[in-house]
């Protein structure tokens, strides 16, 4: 049979698999072929060729690729495990970091170099002999009760709440799991990776999109990594392990007082900063940031209300009021408005009014019409008083070329993201940057009037902002607050997957629509009446009591 794919035709034989179209294409990819998109969706290169319409391979080099690759590296890493250890032992995935994936061994309190080595010879040992990853279409209930036997608690709890009869499984030999994503189809397929002892634990190198072939330099973020374990070690405490835990809670009628719990420490948490502001007289302008739809706003007003309660006046003051006229504003490559450049503010001008304001004089600030691309004065004064404080936000709050000309001991720098404490399972990861997207793509719609398939199409665009002008300079923080609500993906829910819906199934973002909604298909929802007024989440649900 002749089959096209990128353009390209091929002869094959009858009854070919995707993988074998990938064989005879690979020469012509610089990156290795992991998936198939066939008309829109995905196929795993075990499949059967069934269909030629509009394909095209999917590589390494792609994020779809990518995490095909991660999920299949983690599973041949806990494949290892299972032979040098035993099935006793049991993988851990923590959370992600800067390079790859923080991992644990439950009931090990450190992770030597030799055991690593070990582990990581025995990937390499799999790796070679390209054993196939095997998926098979079972019950849920037999699922459910060989997770059982196995001591799986996090995957009976998961699958207990799973609205389909059957459940794809995948085993390299005799170890079986399950994933949520597609899989390479051979061990094969993993060849670059590192294991390096942090912590408790252990990091999974893998390599990123820009250089597939190459596992990414770790970036060591201690303060990031230790608000994680904060928040991980609080839900723990909860009895909030994965998301079947939160369903157990919704299913018994206990969700409200999960709720008050989450929230009232997010106010301990909030309180504790104002204390730790007050602590230094000397402090007079609190920076803040954090990427998009960490609810830096919400977060904002919190804490000015904490401020006030304890004798100081807050002032806000947003960065953005400060940026330059529309005909200065750099562009990126493409030749947009790059409004997350620094140098679409007017930094000489906000360091003079900030100087003039700790000076004690009155100062008119800016407001930025955004429709005309100007600054505007609009009789907006200020002048501080010996308990004034002020309150500042913006992406680059923490980069100390935008308030240059202020004096460290004056500032209070505070980083603020929406950081997933509560993964799927032990092995499937709920990543931070989907509970950012799934906010922002909620607030848009509702504020906005700017569809969930064109915030997805600007996400990669958002993040590629993110990574040059935020994640580098977050250690600079003074305090790193979570803004990530242990409940609120099941609130989110309901607000989501119509917006999902909406997306047309031939939309370019129509597979990432799909790839949230079978996500979501693993949560209960959550009246959001239960959400407090204050909370952060109603930024981007609605109803807050804050002008957000």
């Amino acid at each position: 049979m002749t089959v096209t794919c990128d353009g390209v035709a091929y002869e094959l034989p009858d009854g070919s698999a995707y993988r074998d179209l990938a064989r005879l294409a690979q020469h012509r990819y610089p990156h290795d072929i992991v998936l198939v998109s066939e008309g829109g969706r995905f196929r795993e290169l075990h499949n059967k060729i069934k269909s030629t319409a509009r394909l095209a391979f999917v590589t390494t080099a792609d994020l779809d690729g990518a995490r095909t690759y991660e999920r299949s590296a983690l599973m041949l890493l806990c494949r290892a495990v299972y032979d040098v250890l035993g099935a006793e032992t049991q993988t851990q995935v923590r959370f992600s970091v800067q390079g790859g994936l923080y991992v644990e061994l439950k009931g090990k309190k450190s992770v030597s170099r030799i055991l690593l080595d070990l582990i990581a010879a025995r990937m390499m040992v799999l790796a070679e002999m390209d054993l196939p990853i095997e998926k098979h279409n079972v019950h849920v209930d037999l699922a459910r009760q060989y997770f059982e036997r196995m001591g799986r608690s996090d995957k009976t709890h998961l699958l207990r709440y799973r609205r389909y009869s059957y459940v794809n499984l995948y085993n390299i030999g005799d170890y079986v799991d399950y994933y949520y994503g597609y899989m390479v189809p051979s061990t094969g397929f993993i060849k670059t990776f590192e294991l390096a002892p942090y912590e408790r634990g252990f990091l999974l190198l893998l390599p990123g999109t820009d250089n597939p072939e190459h596992p990414k330099e770790f970036t060591e973020n201690p303060k990031v990594f230790q608000a994680l374990v904060k928040a991980e070690e609080w839900s723990a405490a909860m009895g909030i392990l994965h998301v079947g835990s939160i369903n157990d809670k919704i299913a018994q009628g206990e969700i409200g007082d999960l709720i008050l719990m989450a929230e009232a420490r997010q106010e301990k948490e909030i309180a504790d900063i104002a204390a730790a502001v007050a602590a230094r007289p000397e402090v007079k302008c609190v920076m803040i940031a954090g990427p998009s739809s960490s609810g830096k706003t919400s977060f904002s007003n919190r804490l000015s209300v904490q401020l006030r309660g304890i004798g100081l006046r807050p002032h806000p003051i947003e960065v953005d009021s400060y940026f330059v006229d529309r005909e200065f504003t750099p562009v990126d490559e493409n030749g947009e408005y790059d409004f997350e450049s620094l140098k679409a503010v007017d930094i000489e001008k906000f360091n003079r009014d900030m100087l003039a304001l700790l000076a004690g004089e009155r100062v008119e600030l800016p407001s930025y019409n955004f429709m005309q691309g100007r600054q505007e004065y609009r009789g907006n004064f200020l002048q501080m008083k010996e308990n004034d404080i002020l309150i500042i936000e913006g992406i680059h709050c923490l980069n100390d070329a935008l308030s240059y000309r202020l004096p460290a001991s004056r500032k209070f720098r505070i980083y603020v993201s929406a950081l997933v404490q509560t993964n799927i399972d032990e092995h499937n990861r709920i990543p931070s940057t989907d509970g950012r997207l799934i906010r922002r793509m909620i607030r848009d719609a509702r504020t906005r009037g700017i569809t969930a398939a064109e915030t997805i199409a600007r996400w990669p665009s958002v993040r590629r902002g993110e990574e040059s002008n935020i994640f580098p300079y977050q250690e600079k923080a003074d305090v790193v607050f979570n803004s990530s609500l242990v409940y609120e993906f099941s609130v989110m829910k309901t607000y989501a997957e119509q917006l999902l819906f909406g997306i047309p199934e031939d939309a370019p973002e129509s597979r990432e629509a799909r790839r949230l909604l079978k996500f979501f298909d693993y949560f209960l929802g959550v009246d959001s009446t239960l959400v407090p007024q204050n909370s952060l989440l109603k930024e981007f649900i609605g109803g807050s009591i804050f002008k957000v």
